[in-house]
């Protein structure tokens, strides 16, 4: 079904309108005409966007909010850059680069007019509805292409809503809620920076010799060890690139309930953006009881939430498996601290940060099976991201991408791009939020959601951290996942069954 088409009576009557005026405007002058060239990577971006919808302890200041934004994030370089094309000719006919430009606030601060009747009715719902029709309103490209949207009313969550949405083009995910916290402060006290948990060290395939072998017995081991965690290493990222080239090809998921039909990639489905909050306690209880990271337990839960939903729509058997795939995004850039990106937004320069689009990509298996043991989701999933760490897919496959659309044009890297997201089934990510309450904008923070859309899976799975919680954020196909309510609740439910597994596991073990 054409976007076009999809009944709209769900939708609240929307009419937008512009905040009331306020002279903030930023530019920085000495740097008004530096330009740089828009990356590949970011180029392949060009119907992609992130919706983060971030919930409020308080009514919206509007003024104070628009004060925030441009003391902090209106001030960084690429939000205050435009898209201009080069006059010099170039494979795609065209070469866009990034140009400053002055900015006015009052632009980017949207306060649409919603039916008060609907509201009243179901402020959920009526948040709900309005950030599922945000990628209808089209974003003005003589402008930097970010915006927020304020709804001022309160919901079960909340006392109001803000929704941010900003071309992918600008960054990626993980380097954009950076650059948000980096514009917030903590609750406790508005003077410092919010306090994100420490980032284990990232390990791969290789390890140094331990410092106790040093006999020659032992530094001969070690040394086939080196030898041999090279080889697997190498072994496996020849495996999983030849998988993502066949799957740019010919490799396609099989055909489930997750899916669009046959032949149809739109990347623009009819979207909701809907999410649940996990408690993060409970997470990491799960970690301990089983010995491995909050990331194989969030991939575990997928599998098991993604598993309850197939058998129940298809009406299979508890013992017919079938497997989908996924698009795992990875960062791939150095881990820069809140404190350099907030002297970033001070000095108005990114020399110190890796900014952009910097994403590599992989293919995650998840096998649908119904298991008597939910633990067992878990543990697969332990296995499979074991193996997916003793390989360089992230790193080769971003390596591509860029080096195709270098060579080739746009439209090659394009093809890989589309051929990717259309061949899986799903995309998923987690980023990590700040472990304390924050304030942005001077207005308290009470959950942060981001999502995206543009891209032509019928499902995208987010999780974020913040604070005690974890939520789990969903990017749905309407047409596809009509009872998508239902597929939210086989999330928590599948973790709440995991979480009770865990406890029965850790009791047996005390006793």
């Amino acid at each position: 079904m054409d976007a076009a088409s999809v009944p709209t009576s769900r939708l609240l009557p929307i009419r937008t309108r512009r905040s009331a005026p306020a002279e903030w405007t930023t530019m920085d002058d000495s740097a008004a005409a530096v330009e740089e060239p828009v990356t590949p990577t970011a180029r392949l971006m060009e119907a992609v966007y992130i919706v983060v919808t971030i919930g409020l302890g308080s009514p919206v200041n509007l003024p104070v909010f628009s004060a925030g934004v441009a003391a902090e994030l209106a001030r960084f370089p690429r939000f205050r850059s435009i898209q201009v094309i080069d006059g010099d000719e170039s494979k795609d006919g065209n070469n866009p680069r990034w140009a400053r430009t002055a900015v006015n606030v009052e632009d980017h601060m949207i306060v649409p007019t919603l039916n008060p009747a609907a509201v009243k009715a179901d402020p959920d719902r009526a948040v709900e509805d309005y950030v599922a029709s945000v990628y209808t309103l089209p974003m003005d490209y003589s402008r930097p292409l970010w915006e927020f949207h304020f709804l001022d009313f309160p919901t079960s969550e909340a006392s109001s809503t803000v929704v941010l949405r900003v071309h992918h083009s600008l960054g990626d995910g993980m380097s954009l809620i950076t650059l948000l916290l980096a514009s917030a402060r903590s609750a406790a006290d508005p003077t410092r920076l919010p306090t994100l948990p420490e980032q284990p060290a990232r390990t791969g395939a290789i390890y140094a010799p331990r410092r106790r072998d040093r006999t020659s017995a032992g530094a001969l081991a070690a040394f086939i060890r080196w030898i041999w965690l090279y080889l697997v290493l190498a072994w496996n990222t020849m495996v999983d690139v030849s998988f993502f080239a066949a799957t740019t090809v010919f490799l396609r998921d099989p055909c489930t309930p997750f899916r669009r039909a046959e032949g149809d990639v739109s990347f623009n489905p009819r979207r909701r953006f809907v999410h649940r909050s996990l408690s993060l306690d409970d997470v990491k209880f799960v970690k301990n009881a089983m010995n491995c990271t909050v990331n194989d337990v969030l991939v575990g839960a997928t599998s098991a939430a993604l598993s309850r939903y197939y058998f129940r729509k298809s009406g299979g058997i508890n013992t017919y498996r079938t497997w989908l795939r996924s698009v795992l995004v990875v960062n791939t850039r150095p881990t820069a601290s809140l404190q350099t990106y907030a002297s970033m937004i001070e000095s108005g320069k990114s020399n110190d940060v890796a900014w952009g689009n910097q994403l590599g990509y992989i293919l995650l298996p998840f096998h649908l099976a119904m298991h008597d043991d939910p633990l067992t989701y878990v543990r697969k999933a332990k296995m499979t991201m074991d193996r997916k760490k003793s390989s360089l897919e992230a790193i080769f496959t971003c390596k591509i991408s860029e080096v195709l659309v270098k060579m080739f044009g746009l439209k090659a890297g394009a093809f890989i791009f589309r051929r990717m997201f259309a061949n899986t089934t799903i995309s998923f990510s987690n980023m990590v939020g700040p472990t304390e309450k924050i304030e942005m904008c001077g207005h308290p923070v009470v959950f942060i959601a981001p999502s995206v859309y543009g891209v032509p899976q019928a499902l995208i799975v987010h999780y974020q951290s913040y604070d005690n919680t974890i939520k789990v954020v969903l990017s749905v196909d309407e047409e596809i996942f009509p009872d998508y309510s239902q597929l939210l609740d086989d999330f928590v439910e599948s973790f709440r069954l995991i979480k009770d597994a865990a406890s029965r596991l850790s009791g047996s073990i005390k006793k």
